[in-house]
């Protein structure tokens, strides 16, 4: 492994003010010196703009010297925009978090899927074998977001980066797979030492409001029915997004090596792990937390009758029974594997929740 070291470096984030990158932004901040950041996003509407705007202000306070931080609203499926980022600020490490998120979202969107997950992503890699044109140092590291739903319906679990991944159930699963494929090809064509991080459900303040911790709060607070799929036989490996972003930035100071073949090519620097907390949590064992640290947040009164905003259903198009990370190789590799429990995840979700919604 290439140990990296980012003082004084410049660090591309793409999806910034995305849950993951806005928190990944922060916490670079608050343990590193001297780093440049260049963050894009594209400040979409999919889900409420207002708490991307928060996540960037919460960025604009941490920030100071000698740190810099500089924004660009802009799409990563813009071929010119990403040029002219790589052209003008030639980043040392790139981390690519912008992605259309949401599985169910991908079946009735596909175009948005196309243009970010595949178009963006393919921009990106061509920005990287360039930044190495006329003998330049280029970039050290790509590191890039893939996701636990690549695993599909697999019947084995814990789910490992051994297992095959060829039957993705969702149009989202197939381009997260195919980021994968791509990032394999530009290692091994042009030597860009490249790791995607395949995370598992990733949950905490600030979130995305169409994940589900989210979503019942928001239909609990307006009296409305949440509907508990797969009749609350789901099991989910929630990961809190604290956890992710330490996993991120500790991969990102360790690139895979380049090295030659015996073919005199390339051997593709390349690696792809899990990151999740490997404690799978039953959906409505994960309901009964929620509620017990939304009543003691005060988001809810402690009179509040859940029964009967409970309603169990069948399982969604593109939905999985389980997933449950294998981290061993994180482990290993790293030094490093998330344990923040539920409970405590949940507590904090909670109060951001009261808070920033002023409930």
């Amino acid at each position: 492994m290439q140990k990296i070291t980012l003082t004084n470096k410049t660090i591309f984030i793409t999806g910034a003010a995305g849950f993951i990158g806005s928190n990944l932004v922060l916490e670079l901040f608050r343990s590193q010196s001297q780093v440049h950041i260049v963050g894009i996003d594209n400040m979409n509407d999919y889900y409420d703009v207002s708490i991307k705007k928060w996540r960037l202000k919460q960025i604009e306070k941490a920030v100071k010297s000698p740190n810099t931080w500089t924004f660009i609203k802009g799409d990563i499926s813009d071929t010119v925009v990403i040029h002219e980022i790589f052209e003008k600020y030639e980043p040392d490490l790139v981390v690519n978090l912008a992605a259309q998120a949401g599985v169910r979202y991908s079946i009735t969107n596909p175009d948005a899927y196309i243009q970010s997950n595949l178009i963006g992503f393919y921009n990106i890699l061509e920005a990287c074998r360039h930044s190495y044109d006329n003998g330049a140092k280029g970039v050290e590291h790509l590191v890039y977001a893939s996701s636990s739903s690549v695993y599909g319906t697999n019947k084995k679990v814990p789910y490992s980066t051994e297992d095959k991944v060829d039957n993705p159930v969702s149009l989202y699963a197939a381009t997260k797979k195919s980021n994968e494929l791509m990032a394999h090809a530009y290692s091994k064509l042009y030597n860009i030492p490249s790791t995607g991080l395949r995370f598992f459900t990733v949950y905490g303040p600030a979130g995305r409001p169409d994940m589900a911790y989210f979503g019942f709060t928001n239909k609990l607070l307006k009296g409305e029915t949440i509907q508990i799929f797969n009749y609350g036989n789901c099991r989910r490996d929630f990961t809190y997004v604290d956890d992710i972003v330490e996993g991120v930035k500790r991969v990102m100071c360790g690139a895979p090596e380049r090295k030659t073949g015996e073919d005199g090519l390339p051997v593709p620097p390349y690696a792809v792990y899990n990151i999740g907390n490997s404690n799978p949590e039953n959906l409505l064992d994960f309901v009964d937390i929620l509620q017990q640290e939304l009543i003691r947040a005060k988001v809810l009164p402690e009179d509040y009758d859940f029964e009967s905003h409970k309603q169990l259903v069948a399982m969604q198009p593109g939905d999985v029974p389980v997933t449950y990370a294998d981290t061993t190789p994180l482990e290993k590799d790293y030094g490093f594997k998330p344990d923040t429990p539920l409970r405590e995840g949940l507590r904090k979700f909670a109060e951001w929740y009261k808070e920033f919604y002023k409930v």
